[in-house]
């Protein structure tokens, strides 16, 4: 039986990479998904080819939440899954000495902020019901520093944390109303493909990106896609304000053997 029958499904940031694959999953599930991006084109073009619906979306924006609470009144899951490393434009100070601070609230505007609306929109979307579930992708770099990307960690860590807040109000007002956090370490998204490129030496370029990781590669979308599906259904039930991690065991700790 499809896990997601009947359930109104709305994922952020869905035109490509993670958000897409998880928009895919939910609506091989059955889901009916709205699918929303920033960028018109590509997510009219992704939802197209998925098989749902598009609405136009700037997680920054109150009013463009305003318009999707009146294009979708009701939901049972919402992803917050929209986000920026900082990078997008090119190469940039990112660390905590040099980042500058617009550009510092560039990155926080659409992680953070983003993911603050897209919960206020989830809780008013579900309390008529009393019911649903509202999953946040954060990062592994919400777990630990990233030294070159200081907006970025500390945006991902804040989302952590706001998700364990919002499970818990919820919780208060006798809803079961569930909000979780998915921590995703190298997935190959076309953020990465960028980094490793096509040439003669990509596996070469791959395999060091993922040296220190346990398992020895990177993960997919569609592996990510599974732990939200999983944690948008009814199977799920008893699961609220907890992080799923999918590092491939980066956190898990040294696999080195102590000295005789």
């Amino acid at each position: 039986m499809q896990r997601l029958n009947n359930k109104t499904c709305v994922v952020t940031g869905a035109a490509r990479g993670i958000g897409r694959a998880i928009a895919a999953r939910f609506h091989a599930e059955g889901g009916d998904v709205v699918l929303t991006d920033i960028d018109a084109d590509a997510g009219a073009r992704a939802a197209a080819a998925i098989g749902c619906r598009f609405v136009a979306l700037d997680v920054r924006e109150e009013d463009d939440w305003a318009r999707l609470a009146g294009a979708v009144p009701v939901a049972d899951v919402v992803v917050n899954n929209a986000g920026v490393t900082g990078f997008e434009d090119g190469a940039a100070a990112h660390d905590p000495e040099h980042a500058s601070l617009a550009d510092w609230r560039a990155v926080h505007r659409v992680n953070l902020d983003g993911t603050f609306l897209g919960c206020r929109y989830a809780i008013g979307a579900m309390k008529a019901k009393g019911a649903g579930s509202i999953i946040n992708i954060s990062s592994r770099s919400g777990l630990v520093g990233i030294p070159g990307a200081a907006a970025y960690a500390a945006s991902k860590a804040a989302i952590r944390n706001h998700s364990k807040t919002v499970a818990l109000y919820c919780a208060q007002q006798g809803w079961t109303i569930r909000c979780n956090s998915i921590h995703p370490a190298a997935i190959l998204t076309p953020m990465w493909e960028a980094m490793v490129g096509d040439g003669p030496d990509r596996a070469a370029r791959m395999a060091a990106l993922v040296a220190d990781t346990p398992l020895k590669r990177f993960g997919t979308p569609e592996e990510v896609a599974a732990i939200a599906a999983m944690l948008a259904s009814d199977e799920a039930t008893y699961v609220t304000g907890t992080e799923v991690n999918i590092d491939g065991g980066l956190l898990a700790g040294s696999a080195a053997v102590p000295g005789g």
